[in-house]
């Protein structure tokens, strides 16, 4: 049986009412406090992990000796190694008003990668290491099964081109047909389709790009890049239910992340967040201009696509531009030459438009998976 992860308070209580023994259980970051009475009366804790949370030094003390698991936290840490829930952009960007980006638990956090100090220390390792495992296991739950299409494309985009309207216009379509869009979380092309796909209908779209424009990069400031798009958000309408999800990482700390996101993965290993962003697009992939780290994302994702066996359908990878993609960046030759007489052959597509690469994603999905744009 696998072990019970127990995230809120109430699930704690229900655990405690039912009578059943604690041991097994994994309590992530809960605040015990209120809890602590009957937890000291109890010894059937043998095997029950706590993980971060608040609880006092005599609580800690009894749940060792009765060989429970007591995992702390590193007060230098500028994140909660043990949180049970993705990131929203305004937590990753408290205190931006106040201090500048410098003063965001987002800057802070990849300091803290950076700082010699505690760069190789184990501890700090495995706390970053919980960190990313605790954030999979709540990317996981937000998904919960929806049709995922990846939005691929360059952080260096500017929110006064034509090439960022229409990644943003990728975005609003995808998600107006109901699957989930997800990005790298970062600047450019990845903060355009996560503002598309949030925006409510093509109108707010137009006024939240009309807006953006008064500060068209996050160089030479990032601070003031984050200060607009969030007053843009507040005012935005926004659709009812979650369209999009941004999965960044710390690695890359020169790309700050977009906070058009419904919600924001962020990681401090940049392998497992590639690796996980690529995997969870199984709806099929969207590739827009970009470099080197685009061009890597094209090719991971190629990869399990040429060694699919069986029959069947695979998501549909889309590079959107044939200039860019057969002379600029000419990929497509190598990707193309990969497909011949295998699945992925039929599976990848270039074409010279957004609304081309939706209308391509969309129709290779089941009927049952998305309802057609209303707007």
């Amino acid at each position: 049986m696998e072990p019970e992860e127990i995230e809120t308070l109430t699930d704690l209580e229900s655990a405690l009412d039912s009578g059943a023994p604690l041991a097994g259980l994994r309590l992530q970051d809960l605040d015990l406090t209120a809890y602590e009475d009957r937890l000291l009366a109890r010894t059937d804790v043998a095997g029950l992990v706590v993980l971060g949370g608040r609880l006092s030094p005599a609580l800690n003390a009894h749940l060792g000796k009765h060989h429970a698991l007591v995992f702390p936290s590193d007060p230098r840490a500028p994140v909660d190694p043990y949180r049970s829930r993705l990131y929203s952009p305004q937590e990753l960007y408290a205190g931006l008003d106040d201090g500048g980006y410098d003063a965001t638990p987002d800057a802070r956090a990849y300091r803290w990668t950076r700082r010699g100090s505690v760069r190789h220390d184990a501890f700090v390792t495995l706390l970053r290491a919980i960190h990313d495992d605790s954030i999979t296991d709540a990317l996981t739950e937000f998904i919960a099964g929806r049709p995922v299409v990846g939005v691929m494309g360059g952080h260096a985009l500017g929110r006064r081109s034509t090439s960022y309207a229409r990644a943003a216009a990728c975005g609003h379509a995808l998600a107006a047909a109901g699957v989930m869009v997800a990005t790298g979380g970062g600047p450019g092309a990845m903060e355009a389709a996560n503002l598309g796909a949030l925006a409510a209908d093509s109108a707010a779209l137009q006024d939240a790009l009309d807006r953006l424009a008064a500060v068209p990069s996050f160089r030479p400031s990032i601070t003031d890049w984050a200060r607009l798009a969030l007053q843009v958000r507040d005012g935005l309408p926004r659709r009812e239910t979650p369209a999009s999800i941004g999965i960044p990482t710390w690695f890359y700390g020169h790309e700050p992340p977009n906070v058009f996101c419904d919600a924001v993965a962020k990681y401090f290993s940049n392998a497992i967040r590639e690796d996980g962003l690529l995997a969870r697009c199984t709806a099929g992939l969207v590739v827009l201009e970009g470099a080197a780290g685009t061009v890597q994302e094209v090719f991971q994702a190629v990869t399990p696509l040429y060694y699919a066996t069986g029959e069947a359908v695979l998501p549909r990878l889309v590079l959107v531009g044939h200039e860019y993609w057969t002379e600029t960046v000419p990929v497509w030759s190598a990707v193309q030459a990969l497909g011949r007489g295998r699945g992925l052959g039929a599976a990848v597509h270039l074409v010279d438009t957004v609304e081309e690469a939706a209308t391509v994603i969309l129709d290779g999905l089941p009927g049952s998976l998305y309802s057609p744009a209303t707007t």
